[in-house]
C-alpha cells in the first residue's frame, strides 16, 4: 500500500474494505494493536487480531489506560484476554501499529507514535495513518469489524462473538444511543453465537466494594438543576468511576443530562451524559472544556481531559475554587473564558 493516506469513502464495501487493510500488512510483520480498553475496543482489537491470524508474523494487544471497571475486568478474564499496559512494553519492538475505537490526537501518551490503522467510530481528528476507516455515524467500532469478518468469511468463535455482541450492545447502550441498521445487522449476526451465560455475567459485573466509597461521594456532592446532574468528586482513582457516576445519575428518571468530574493525576476528567435529540454531549463537552484540553463525542456521551496546568493556579489555592469554577462551565459552557492565568476563582 502507499504511503499516502487513505480514508475509505463510505460507499466502500464491506470486501473493498477489507482488501485495503489487508493490503497494509505482510508475513513478516510484527503488529501493535493499542486500545483504551472498554468492552468495544477491547472487542475490536480481539477482532483484528483473528482477522491478521496467519497473515503476520505476530500481534500483541496493549492498553493505554488502568481497568478498574467491573465489567471490564468481567469481560477480560471471561475471556482470557492478553492484555499489556503500553508502558510495560517497548512499541519501537513492532513494525506495524494499529488502533482501535480511539485516535491518536485523543491520547497525548500516544503523540510520538506512527500509527499503520485507525479503525474509529469517534468523531474524525487529525490523523495520518496510511489506512483510516473512520465511521462517527456507526454505533460502535464491535459493528465495523463484524463487517470485516463478515467480507473475510470468518465465522467468529463463541467468545470472539460474545466479546463483539457486548461491544456493540455496551457502545449503543441496548440502542439507546446513537446507532445504525449496520449496528442491528451486526448485532443479530452475532446473536446465535454467542455465550448467554458470559453475557449475563459481564453485564451484572458493575460494581466493586472499592467503588462504594465513590456513590456515598456523590450522592452528598451532586447538583441537581432542572434536568441536569453533575458532580465533581475530586481525585478518583480512575476515570471509569467517573463514567460509573455519570451513567448512574443518568438512571433518575428525570435527569437527561448527567456530568461527572475529577481529578486523574496530573488531569481533570469530564465525563458527559445527554438524552434527547435537542441536546448534545459533545459540542457540550467541547463548549465547556475545549479551549482548556482535549474534548468531544457523540450526542449521547462524551469527555474531556484537561490538563491541571491549563488552569489557573489560583483556582487551586482557594477552597471552593476549583468546584464553582467547574459548575460555572457546565452550566454556562458557551461563556468567555481563557486558559491558565486568566480564569477566574
Amino acid at each position: 500500500m502507499a504511503n499516502k493516506t487513505q480514508t475509505l469513502p463510505r460507499s466502500s464495501t464491506f470486501v473493498e474494505r477489507l482488501h485495503r487493510l489487508e493490503a497494509v500488512f505482510n508475513n513478516d510483520d510484527r503488529v501493535l494493536i493499542i486500545i483504551s480498553a472498554d468492552p468495544d475496543a477491547i472487542a475490536s482489537a480481539l477482532a483484528l487480531k483473528r482477522l491478521l491470524w496467519r497473515r503476520v508474523a505476530s500481534v500483541a494487544m496493549a492498553r493505554t489506560n488502568v481497568i478498574n471497571r467491573p465489567d471490564n475486568l468481567a469481560m477480560i478474564q471471561l475471556l482470557k484476554v492478553r492484555l499489556v499496559h503500553l508502558g510495560e512494553i517497548h512499541p519501537t519492538d513492532y513494525n506495524k501499529i494499529a488502533i482501535l475505537d480511539s485516535q491518536p490526537h485523543h491520547q497525548e501518551v500516544l503523540a510520538n507514535l506512527n500509527f499503520n490503522v485507525i479503525i474509529d467510530h469517534h468523531p474524525v481528528g487529525k490523523n495520518n495513518a496510511p489506512f483510516q476507516d473512520i465511521r462517527p455515524d456507526y454505533g460502535a467500532t464491535s459493528t465495523i469489524m463484524t463487517e470485516y469478518l463478515r467480507a473475510a468469511k470468518i465465522a467468529p468463535s463463541g467468545d470472539l462473538a460474545t466479546a463483539l455482541f457486548f461491544g456493540i450492545k455496551t457502545d449503543t447502550n441496548n440502542f439507546v444511543r446513537q446507532g445504525l441498521i449496520e449496528d442491528m445487522r451486526a448485532f443479530r449476526f452475532l446473536y446465535p453465537l454467542i455465550n448467554q451465560n458470559m453475557v449475563g455475567k459481564i453485564e451484572n459485573s458493575e460494581f466493586t466494594r472499592s467503588s462504594l466509597k465513590y456513590f456515598r461521594e456523590a450522592l452528598a456532592k451532586v447538583k441537581i438543576k432542572k434536568d441536569t446532574a453533575s458532580v465533581f468528586l475530586d481525585r478518583v482513582d480512575s476515570p471509569d468511576t467517573l463514567v460509573i457516576m455519570a451513567d448512574f445519575f443518568m438512571r433518575i428518571h428525570d435527569i437527561n443530562r448527567s456530568v461527572a468530574l475529577g481529578i486523574v493525576k496530573d488531569q481533570l476528567i469530564a465525563i458527559f451524559r445527554v438524552v434527547g435529540t435537542r441536546k448534545n454531549a459533545g459540542r457540550w463537552a467541547v463548549e465547556a472544556f475545549g479551549m482548556f484540553g482535549s474534548a468531544g463525542g457523540h450526542k449521547a456521551m462524551a469527555r474531556a481531559e484537561v490538563p491541571l496546568s491549563s488552569l489557573d493556579p489560583k483556582i487551586f489555592q482557594k477552597e471552593g475554587a476549583l468546584s464553582r469554577f467547574l459548575q460555572r462551565r457546565i452550566e454556562q459552557p458557551g461563556r468567555p473564558a481563557k486558559p491558565r492565568n486568566v480564569a477566574s476563582a
